[in-house]
């Protein structure tokens, strides 16, 4: 073996690198092993096409979390996130559109247009959201209870409870509204107007494969709200430099610090001696020796692929064997010899800036999904435009433009045994079809494309079933049963193994908290380290 670290962390992705920082900052020797010639994991930026540079996977910022940027002063070495003007904008179908954010006086004038009744309905509408929201904020950087350690596990549910406990009546049951109901049904008790429904829904289904009827998906809507823009709440924005400045300047913030960043280094196992991790053995032969193994990949990769079986106790094994995963996401990115002009609004301006939402009603996303399961993909898919050169034009040559097309509903395995790599063209051709439907001109704008459906989006980042959350975002798989009840609190089922990816507690997105919780965790029981005072 290599010289003894106290800690290697499997995948250079952003939590990966957080919990990095916070180890070496406590005084651990740390060393990451990266699959990929990059860091970064789904958050990078690269040349997908001569002279045109974009955010591959990870896309877009709200949900990182404030103090991790602030603790590794992300800031001091070029960290920017420039403000969407609006939050989101929906052409729709007769011709007329939809503008939401900016405030919430012109979010209601929008609202107007289709509903005098929403637009009155809206500030408290925010309200109840903001008030569940604030509670999952106050939770993010809190390790969940681990059920079955007695007292432990009693004080911690009763310490995290008490901001639930706090809350109005009428709280507690949007609280149980938004973990329980589908997105279709919550909507429908505070909104009449399709298109003001399809505003807010289309977050249900982000990451998320699903229908937003399904009971359940009104929570993916809240998880995507609870983050924040240069202390603007629930605002989302553009990171310069794309996502992958994020995560190369994390990257330096961590090798200051000392941690051994090693690129194409896939792992292939995680080792154990006796009842406890003694490191990883890279596909290349190496084995490098640790006393704690921490997994920034997704529980299914590790459960399924890194610990062997016989180190799983029995019913752990069962249980990750369903653990469910695959999100049906398809993401492109193209280069543009133009900016889209749509029909509803075709000339420059701020929804160029906004997430471009082509899902124009909850029944639209509902077809999608149910097309998708019995035949792969959807004619008329859900499709999220995201066009960051209109604010960063180190991404793309004067006057020309680089889009993020985000889309929803893919199967993550295609039906009759048909494969992602005969089909993935033909999905694409179908995207840009539905993109040109609401802009015509828009395909002969393209000067070269990115294409990644499901089952590249594993291959290129190991995001199993191309599920950006590594793992469903269900009530079952929340909190202390993320990924599995008994391993809630970052602590894997042997001795020494930790995780600190999205497949843990609060879940998926670009916040860092996993990777910042994991930490803690990990110094917690270091015994000769002590507490982590810092987090």
């Amino acid at each position: 073996m290599t010289k003894q670290y106290d800690a290697v962390i499997i995948g250079a992705g952003h939590n990966g690198l957080v919990c990095a920082f916070y180890l070496a900052q406590a005084g651990l020797k740390v060393r990451i092993v990266e699959r990929r010639d990059v860091v970064g994991g789904a958050a990078v930026t690269e040349e997908f096409h001569p002279g045109f540079r974009n955010s591959v996977a990870s896309y877009t910022v709200s949900l990182l979390q404030p103090k991790v940027i602030a603790d590794m002063r992300l800031h001091d070495h070029g960290y920017r996130v420039v403000e969407r003007p609006i939050s989101n904008f929906l052409p729709q179908p007769d011709g007329g559109y939809l503008k939401l954010g900016g405030g919430l006086e012109r979010t209601q004038a929008e609202f107007r247009k289709f509903s005098n009744t929403d637009a009155e309905a809206l500030p408290a509408y925010y309200d109840a959201l903001e008030g569940v929201a604030q509670v999952l904020r106050d939770l993010a950087l809190k390790s969940p209870p681990n059920v079955g350690e007695g007292l432990r596990t009693l004080v911690a549910g009763a310490t995290q409870g008490w901001g639930m406990a706090k809350l109005s009546l009428e709280a507690k049951r949007d609280v149980l509204d938004l973990f329980t109901k589908s997105a279709t049904s919550f909507l429908g008790s505070w909104f009449e107007s399709e298109p003001v429904k399809a505003a807010f829904g289309f977050d249900a289904v982000v990451g998320n494969y699903a229908s937003p009827d399904t009971p359940g998906s009104a929570y993916v809507l809240l998880h995507h709200v609870f983050g924040e823009v240069n202390g603007k709440k629930g605002a989302w924005g553009h990171s310069i430099g794309g996502m992958g400045n994020i995560t190369q300047i994390m990257a330096k913030v961590c090798r200051n610090l000392g941690v051994e960043i090693s690129l194409e280094c896939p792992v292939a196992d995680v080792l154990v001696d006796g009842d406890r991790v003694a490191g990883v053995k890279l596909e290349s032969g190496e084995e490098i020796a640790a006393s704690r193994v921490i997994a920034n990949v997704g529980p299914k990769l590790l459960y399924g692929k890194m610990l062997g079986q016989e180190h799983q106790p029995e019913d752990f094994r069962r249980r990750m064997r369903g653990f469910k995963a695959g999100g049906g996401t398809f993401r492109m990115n193209v280069a543009l010899s133009e900016l889209p002009k749509f029909t509803c609004l075709p000339e420059p301006g701020e929804h160029h800036q906004s997430g471009i939402i082509i899902a124009p009603t909850l029944d639209y996303m509902d077809k999608a999904f149910l097309y998708a399961k019995a035949h792969g993909w959807s004619k008329a898919p859900i499709v999220e435009v995201l066009i960051p050169s209109t604010v960063d034009d180190s991404l793309a040559p004067e006057g020309q433009h680089v889009a993020s097309l985000f889309c929803q509903q893919f199967a993550p395995e295609l039906p009759d045994g048909r494969d992602w790599d005969d089909e993935e063209d033909a999905a694409a051709d179908t995207i840009i079809d539905t993109v040109e439907r609401h802009a015509p001109g828009f395909r002969a704008s393209i000067l070269g494309r990115q294409v990644l459906s499901p089952k590249g989006l594993y291959r290129k980042f190991g995001l199993v079933g191309g599920d950006i959350m590594h793992g469903h975002m269900s009530l079952d798989q929340l909190w202390s049963a993320r990924p599995v009840l008994g391993n809630g609190a970052y602590r894997g089922p042997v001795k020494g193994l930790y995780m600190c990816g999205a497949g843990t507690h609060p879940g998926g997105g670009v916040t860092g908290a996993p990777g910042h919780n994991c930490a803690r965790e990990v110094i917690a029981d270091g015994g000769k380290f002590g507490r982590f005072s810092a987090v």
